[in-house]
């Protein structure tokens, strides 16, 4: 199948896309680039459709996707299509539009010792989508997304979290009545504090533990921050004032990882 026209109804339907507003009317996103849709393909998403470029045809690492019999349409469009439904200056051969999973809350509840990154008003999409990309690499068993975060499903997010969005559960969540609950299970609610008095090299990583980080500006919200149960800090030796929250959190997340897995005895 080819669409050429960047005025066909569909291409005006994927380009909406790009607001959120429409993402949340359709219930789809779109993802770009070779790497995303082919990382999106091996996760099994729900894709409705891939779009390549049609003078270049199929790129050659997902030509075997595309022969596998997936439920999947492709699509050969035109430059000017492809264009239409980008965001960036210089837009990728290939994208595709991806219908939005409706991620379980339970089960991140019920895992035993589970570890879970709680997003509290984080607005940067680069920082979201680094942190998403960071649980993905420690294993953690999921990340929730509260009010006020940038949108999971924006193209800066999706590009920053490298795919590993289809690796994990990252699911929204109110996180007012999530974190009572948490609790309620013996979960331990810990987050970054400039007043706190625990060392975070210091402190036990290895039980079950959500791990909450807050805007860029002013941290958890009054809200969260009354729910937890464990003010962490970071060292630090030099003149900085404080990390960035994507990087706060790969210094958590990675002691974390060490301490579960990699410490003496283990």
């Amino acid at each position: 199948m080819q669409i050429l026209s960047p005025q066909n109804p569909r291409v005006k339907e994927w380009a909406g896309l790009l607001e959120k507003k429409q993402r949340d009317k359709q219930g789809k996103f779109l993802i770009e680039g070779i790497h995303l849709v082919q990382e999106a393909l091996e996760a099994r998403a729900d894709i409705e459709c891939v779009c390549y470029e049609a003078e270049a045809g199929i790129p050659g690492e997902l030509a075997e996707a595309a022969s596998a019999g997936l439920d999947v349409e492709w699509i050969a469009v035109s430059e000017a299509v492809i264009g239409k439904c980008s965001d960036t200056k210089t837009p990728q051969p290939v994208f595709a539009v991806v219908r939005k999973a409706g991620g379980a809350l339970q089960p991140l509840l019920d895992t035993a010792g589970g570890l879970v990154v709680v997003l509290d008003g984080v607005q940067d999409p680069g920082n979201v989508g680094t942190i998403i990309r960071t649980a993905d690499a420690v294993g953690a068993d999921g990340v929730i997304v509260g009010a006020g975060c940038a949108d999971i499903y924006g193209p800066k997010v999706l590009r920053a979290t490298m795919g590993s969005l289809f690796h994990l559960p990252v699911v929204h969540g109110k996180l007012d009545e999530l974190l009572p609950q948490a609790k309620a299970r013996g979960i331990r609610l810990a987050g970054t504090s400039l007043q706190a008095a625990v060392n975070c090299y210091a402190y036990d990583f290895t039980g079950p533990l959500w791990l909450m980080f807050g805007s860029e500006g002013s941290g958890l919200s009054p809200e969260v921050r009354d729910l937890m149960d464990d003010g962490l800090i970071i060292p630090m030796r030099g003149r900085a004032e404080s990390l960035n929250v994507a990087m706060a959190a790969s210094v958590l997340l990675y002691e974390a990882l060490r301490q579960r897995e990699f410490s003496t005895g283990r």
